[in-house]
């Protein structure tokens, strides 16, 4: 037999083999520290594991290239540390004591040569995540330095640096390469939220609801904002949606903000890891109340899901962003539609997710506030989504739908000024597991093929869609109705009841049937009745 020989670092085989050997690098991990804690060293390891194969992947094309052209390995070493030669690619420049394969001599507790006193792994990779900031200002104060810090179990680390080195990210078509560490991201992400419970929920908005806000709003230029970003998940997707409609990434701008810093920084990697322009979070993470820090930027799009019902909240009642009146101290559902409205450009549009609560209550003014919304004509549409959607909240949600113009136009052939389009999608879905449900490809486009309809976009032109009210499901409705109803905006109300299938029987006929069937079924249980008695009188019971 030969002798086994190292086994080199491959891109794995399938997504599902990646995934699986990146969770066991979480276990590795889940004994010695909180969901919370192992998630920012995992997500932190994942993110400079990618962008040291990206460089090295980069520097060995720029090699072969600059060889074609017969230069010397002078001339080569002259211009293969070129950082236009990288980040002009999409590429993160990664100095020698940051690359993996440094970092993987000394993962076993080998002390660095030339180090005095002898640096344990967590040093170096806290160095390792310095060095690249200062080498990419895109990413300044946005990775994690808490490898040394003693609640980190050295030798565990150790071993996480040795099960991620049998793992390349090949940048082989670039984005091929975005949507394979995007997708393990998101997974990470997924999956974290799912450990950390309520908490989880602050960060990750289950991809199929983004998916339902993206495909109704198909952002495709033009500003696109997230007052509450998350680990940026709203942005992310409208990337891929603007690929699979063959559009240009670049004719997007991204704005968001955050106010954990924790989140705010995961969100600057997602972005990165994307090959997305972050600088759109800002320098730091805040508090969008407090401080709006993009307040002179109208947005052409928001999409947010904000935390539902926060009764502690940066309140100030003259704040110019409450136009339809001052939000109840103790829930923020308000200040949240009403921020998302004053932000929005003119022809603007957005869609926010919010807790089934805010369709209909009237404590504290908010049925006030609503009413004036409303009739502003500001609301297009609105949605009622299954529950158990959210691992992190059973409150069933929903998503509004807003819109500064309903006039026929660029944003639809059909004028549906003082019109409300009702969806209640709460039968729709499917689980996957006993505690989470998510929407399908075929719900989500169930949802936004209603809404293009409705609107008479581009989409519905492309497609062939008319729209038609279908009971139980969707319907347009007038403002006058919407006031009769105290402005309450609950797609239940107003869609009515699903149809029954018509089988033919007339009704008379089909009601003396079922009676005629039920009679039936009373003898029989009396009949049935009688013969137990008889059995137990004989047992002498």
């Amino acid at each position: 037999m030969p002798p086994r020989t190292k086994k080199e670092p491959s891109a794995p085989s399938t997504m599902k083999e990646l995934k699986d050997t990146l969770w066991k690098a979480a276990d590795r991990l889940r004994g010695s520290l909180s969901a919370n804690q192992y998630k920012d060293v995992i997500l932190g390891l994942v993110f400079l594991k990618y962008v040291s194969d990206a460089y090295d992947e980069r520097r060995e094309a720029i090699r072969a290239d600059l060889t074609a052209q017969d230069y010397d390995e002078e001339q080569i070493a002259d211009l293969i540390d070129d950082p236009e030669e990288y980040q002009g690619y999409g590429v993160f420049v990664v100095p020698p004591t940051a690359r993996w394969k440094y970092l993987a001599q000394y993962a076993k507790g080998k002390p660095a040569e030339g180090s005095e006193p002898a640096k344990n792994i967590g040093q170096l990779i806290d160095e390792a995540m310095d060095l690249v900031m200062k080498a990419n200002p895109s990413l300044q104060g946005t990775l994690p330095r808490l490898y040394n810090k003693d609640n980190i179990d050295q030798r565990r680390l150790g071993e996480l640096i040795d099960l991620f080195n049998s793992t390349k990210f090949s940048r082989q078509g670039e984005h091929r390469a975005r949507d394979l560490m995007g997708e393990v991201y998101e997974y990470f992400l997924g999956n974290f939220a799912r450990s950390e419970g309520k908490r989880g929920g602050e960060f990750f908005t289950p991809p199929s609801v983004v998916r339902v806000i993206v495909e109704v709003l198909e952002p495709s230029r033009g500003r696109v904002y997230d007052p509450c970003c998350g680990s940026g998940g709203m942005f992310v997707q409208t990337e891929k949606f603007i690929y699979e409609h063959n559009g240009d990434p670049k004719d997007i701008a991204i704005y968001g903000q955050e106010s954990l810093e924790e989140t705010w920084r995961m969100a600057k990697m997602n972005l990165a890891i994307h090959g997305i322009d972050n600088k759109g979070l800002g320098a730091r993470w805040g508090d969008t109340f407090a401080r709006d820090q993009h307040a002179d930027v109208q947005m052409d799009y928001v999409m947010a899901n904000p935390p539902f019902n926060i009764k502690h909240w940066s309140r100030n009642t003259e704040d110019p962003r409450w136009k339809f009146g001052v939000p109840p101290a103790n829930n923020a559902n308000y200040a949240w539609i009403q921020h998302i409205l004053y932000k929005l450009a003119p022809g603007g549009s957005a869609g926010v997710v919010m807790a089934n609560g805010s369709m209909s209550s009237n404590s504290n003014g908010e049925g006030a506030i609503r009413a004036q919304i409303v009739e502003a004509d500001l609301v297009s549409c609105m949605v009622a989504l299954p529950t158990q959607l959210f691992r992190s909240t059973g409150i069933p949600v929903c998503v509004w739908f807003f819109a500064k113009d309903k006039r026929a136009g660029k944003h639809g052939a059909v004028d549906r000024s003082g019109q409300v389009l009702f969806i209640d999608a709460r039968e729709l879905g499917y689980m996957v597991d006993r505690a989470e449900r998510a929407l399908s490809n075929e719900d989500i486009a169930k949802i936004a093929d209603t809404y293009h309809a409705w609107r008479g976009t581009r989409s519905a032109a492309q497609k062939n869609l008319i729209y038609e009210d279908i009971p139980g499901f969707c319907r347009s409705v007038g403002l006058p109705d919407i006031k009769a109803a105290d402005y309450a905006l609950t797609p239940g109300r107003y869609v009515g009841a699903a149809e029954m299938e018509d089988d033919g029987e007339p009704i008379d006929d089909k009601i003396q049937r079922l009676a005629n069937e039920l009679l039936a079924a009373f003898d029989e249980s009396a009949r049935l009745e009688k013969v137990v008695r008889e059995q137990l009188e004989r047992l002498d019971v």
